[in-house]
């Protein structure tokens, strides 16, 4: 199978929602389920179904990031230095509003657009690889295309 790329601080993001699911969530809904069994009748139950389907969540939940850390290959963002790669940090302006934004090129299961973390797959972050500051590029985005200019490259 294909190797995961994540940042240290995503794969620590995951392996701790992975402990926490199974050392506090697990049991809880567990322990929800065995006393809604306690209160009878399971057919018109809606303690017992909701329970049952959180504990499913849960359970498929465990299972996808255990496959990701295993599949995981964590990279090392300080390591690194140059054009734009997996990991590093950019910003740019929009050359059309003149308006900055800072991204890290992250890993599908870290990425949080919100948080300035960008999905290594989106167009944005395909376009920017490769390319070193000072050089612009052109997006194409769902919102139309977008002319960028890269103002710095750090690796944090």
């Amino acid at each position: 199978m294909e190797k995961i790329l994540i940042t240290r601080a995503g794969f620590t993001a995951l392996e701790t929602e992975l402990k926490q699911l199974k050392s506090v969530e697990r049991p809880a809904i567990i322990q929800a389920i065995a006393e809604a069994r306690e209160l009878g009748d399971l057919k018109e139950n809606a303690e017992y179904h909701s329970a049952r389907e959180k504990q499913g969540f849960i359970e498929g939940r465990i299972k996808e990031l255990e496959g990701v850390i295993g599949l995981a290959e964590v990279i090392d963002p300080k390591t690194l230095s140059g054009a734009v790669k997996f990991g590093a940090t950019v910003t740019v302006v929009d050359e059309d509003t003149d308006e900055e934004k800072t991204w890290q090129i992250v890993g599908e299961h870290e990425a949080n657009i919100e948080k300035g973390l960008l999905n290594v797959k989106s167009p944005i972050a395909r376009a920017l690889i490769g390319k070193e500051e000072g050089d612009s590029v052109e997006v194409r985005t769902p919102g139309g295309e977008k002319s960028y200019e890269i103002l710095s490259i750090t690796y944090q």
